[in-house]
């Protein structure tokens, strides 16, 4: 007994990147997207970035007393996203390694009620005080 070709089902197809990417692949497809991840991942993302974890307590502080994430932002944030935080979307692999674990981890939010990362995030830049407002 040879081993058999299943000509229609190679598999060769997922590999494109097509918008159907949670049909049937098998697990070794996902592990290797872990691995190496390739486009079609992406967050819009807001983040107030301060060098000081102190500073980054303060705008979380701000934010959860109801002031907008926004204006935090504007006042607090450190790095030149300052129109509100605003990242605008970002690409998996874009970013640091801690900043976009949590990024892709957040759930979808508004500026009428963020869902933020308390405490801050810690990367090589400073304290991220990171939210969503979509995914692709």
């Amino acid at each position: 007994m040879g081993p058999k070709k299943a000509d229609g089902n190679k598999g060769k197809g997922d590999a494109k990147g097509g918008k159907g990417g949670k049909a049937a692949g098998g697990g070794g497809d996902k592990e290797k997207d872990k691995a190496q991840p390739k486009g079609g991942n992406a967050v819009k993302v807001r983040h107030i970035l301060c060098e000081k974890q102190s500073k980054s307590l303060e705008a979380l502080e701000k934010i959860k007393s109801g002031t907008k994430f926004s204006e935090v932002a504007a006042q607090y944030s450190e790095d030149k996203a300052r129109s509100g935080g605003d990242l605008g979307w970002m690409i998996r692999g874009s970013m640091v390694g801690p900043f976009q674990d949590a990024a892709f981890a957040l759930p979808i939010s508004s500026m009428d009620s963020p869902v933020y990362t308390d405490p801050p995030v810690k990367t090589k830049f400073g304290y991220h005080i990171i939210m969503v407002e979509g995914k692709r």
